[in-house]
């Protein structure tokens, strides 16, 4: 169910609950669709998100398009973040898959309203066990601005290695930032004592 901020209740009550995809203690994980095109545009074009993720928004017919190519892509897998009662909180995908090697990268963002209550360590544990419990993959990655606290924050308490520092990796508002890399392999995930999604 997308919330539509000018919607009234019974509307909202009225939509058709989501289908998730994985489920976990906290958050369930949806398939992102065409008609979540609004909703990832308004994320995208928050201005934390924007400089997080080094980007700019971009326009409704773009996102759209991105999101239809994207659902395409054997490669990728993108999930919408959501609450026990249906809200979306964010996105999470798990990009550039190898299935050869065993490698894929992680992304997540989150909706400004919902940050800093432990939503994005949720997100990720679940995707990550959705990775290792059901994939065959061996290696995550993870990439984010050395500044950014919140994101590093959630990767170390996934679990996540902080590999290294790409130097002046990225261009953003005229200056160029540092990049953390970060990664996770499957026998650490393997030796995590956290519960699994499975077991919620």
């Amino acid at each position: 169910m997308i919330e539509d901020a000018g919607s009234t209740d019974d509307e909202r009550a009225a939509e058709p609950d989501r289908q998730l995809s994985w489920r976990a203690k906290a958050v369930g994980l949806a398939v992102v669709d065409v008609e979540d095109t609004e909703l990832l545009q308004s994320w995208r074009s928050d201005p934390v998100n924007a400089y997080q993720f080094g980007t700019w928004p971009r326009s409704l017919t773009a996102t759209r398009e991105r999101i239809e190519r994207d659902s395409d892509d054997d490669d990728r897998d993108d999930f919408l973040v959501l609450l026990p009662d249906g809200t979306p909180i964010g996105h999470i995908a798990l990009s550039c898959q190898n299935m050869t090697d065993g490698t894929a990268e992680v992304e997540l963002m989150l909706d400004p309203r919902h940050r800093g209550h432990g939503h994005g360590t949720d997100a990720l544990d679940a995707l990550v066990d959705l990775a290792f419990g059901e994939l065959p993959l061996y290696r995550l990655t993870a990439e984010t601005h050395t500044v950014n606290a919140p994101a590093l924050a959630v990767l170390a308490k996934s679990g996540f290695v902080r590999e290294g520092v790409s130097r002046a990796a990225c261009l953003h508002r005229g200056r160029r930032h540092d990049v953390a890399v970060f990664s996770l392999l499957r026998p650490e995930w393997e030796a995590l004592s956290r519960p699994r999604a499975w077991d919620a």
